[in-house]
């Protein structure tokens, strides 16, 4: 056997050029396989970085899907929530364990003449627990907070950054569209979403007080009105048997008639996860065929490769024989070149394909994407592994017939 394996890789030295050539087929198919699907795992894992960055075990609600003049709004175009319908949220539903309302805003934020421009949420004390968050510095402001109106803020990693670089940031004072509030705490270090918005860019204030003194926000008929809603289910209970439980209180709550369509909307993220998994297998497939053809026309190539040498070199296959050699050293030798090419090539093309990914990885941002390249081993050897099969495969037939040669017809070959 490496009396077999020495020669095939003489063969190839010799004939290095179409060696090389042979393999370009296999070369694209695995590094078109490493590429696309590295470039997948990268964005599968920073898609559920994303939906997991929500909170686990959340739900959002908003108001919305009303019915005015025969058109239907979209969310948030309905009657909206009140704090109170947040606090009957909280205490009435036993599969709700924190709730908390929401209301966005656009702020700058103002600190001995420097000044940021960034994002206000106002939101309830449960908000940090049901998005699984934390204050790394500092308190979270208290019930009472909101019940007064209290001038507290939190700060995001990023504006204590910007407005405090030296750092003493707990208990200084922050302008906030001309309003003064006292720092009371630092957020947690979270870091860009997948979609490259800074997570860490953001102030947090009891919600009663950005409602009031920042961001103006009321709808007539509705006292203490939220933008949104979240709210946190209990560990271990099932998703969608909760969705339906808020869905059937909240109907009850807003005087929905049986019948009649929801005038608010629940999201489930656990659905989400689902939904896309369930399309990343898809996807997974498709890739996963696609490079099977691929790996499959280089196949044949190097098939095609093999036959033309097996042609090339009947006088010496020839002579072999008729030295000595055994049918099975002659398979053996052209199965080994066919088998090497084939493995080569796989090599190559997983080289070149963490190269090409690593490469999209570095320029992607600049086209405004934020890509991850994330690389199994499996992958890696899956792809490796399947070229050396399609090297078995594809070499067996000119290896069978090299060695179903008549010695004395080989040797008179030209």
């Amino acid at each position: 056997m490496m009396a077999a394996i020495g020669v095939a890789l003489t063969a190839l030295r010799v004939n290095a050029l179409r060696s090389f050539l042979a393999i370009l087929g296999v070369i694209f198919g695995v590094m078109a396989v490493i590429t696309t699907v590295s470039l997948a795992d990268g964005a599968s894992q920073a898609v559920q970085d994303q939906i997991s960055s929500l909170g686990s075990n959340s739900l959002n609600i908003r108001a919305g899907s009303n019915d005015r003049g025969g058109r239907r709004g979209g969310a948030g175009s309905g009657t909206p929530f009140s704090s109170d319908d947040v606090d009957a949220m909280r205490n009435q539903v036993d599969v709700v364990v924190a709730a908390s309302g929401t209301i966005d805003g656009a702020v700058t934020a103002v600190v001995d003449g420097v000044n940021w421009p960034t994002q206000i949420t106002g939101v309830h004390p449960d908000y940090l627990e049901i998005r699984d968050w934390t204050v790394s510095d500092g308190r979270m402001f208290s019930v009472i907070d909101v019940d007064r109106s209290s001038r507290v803020a939190i700060l995001g990693q990023t504006v204590a950054d910007e407005l405090f670089p030296s750092g003493g940031a707990i208990g200084a004072s922050v302008r906030l569209n001309s309003q003064p509030f006292e720092i009371i705490g630092i957020l947690s270090e979270r870091g860009q979403s997948s979609f490259g918005q800074d997570q860490d860019d953001i102030i947090m204030a009891p919600i009663s007080t950005v409602r009031s003194r920042v961001v103006g926000y009321s709808r007539a008929g509705v006292r203490d009105p939220v933008q949104r809603v979240w709210v946190k289910i209990a560990a271990g209970e099932d998703m969608d048997y909760a969705t339906e439980e808020l869905e059937n209180f909240l109907r009850v709550l807003r005087a929905i008639d049986p019948g009649d369509d929801d005038d608010f909307q629940v999201r489930n993220f656990a659905e989400f996860i689902t939904a896309f998994r369930a399309t990343e297998t898809v996807m997974g497939l498709l890739l996963a065929v696609a490079g099977l053809i691929t790996l499959i026309v280089g196949g044949i190539g190097i098939m095609n490769v093999m036959l033309v040498s097996v042609t090339e070199r009947t006088r010496e296959i020839g002579l072999r024989l008729a030295i000595g050699a055994r049918r099975a050293d002659i398979r053996n030798q052209f199965l080994i070149e066919s088998v090497v090419l084939c493995s080569v090539g796989g090599v190559l093309g997983l080289l070149f394909g963490l190269g090409l990914a690593l490469s999209i990885e570095q320029f992607a941002p600049a086209l405004g994407v934020n890509l991850n390249v994330a690389v199994k081993p499996t992958i890696a050897l899956v792809a490796i592994g399947a070229s050396t099969l399609v090297g078995v495969l594809f070499g067996f037939y000119p290896a069978h017939q090299a060695s179903r040669l008549d010695p004395i017809t080989a040797l008179r070959h030209e």
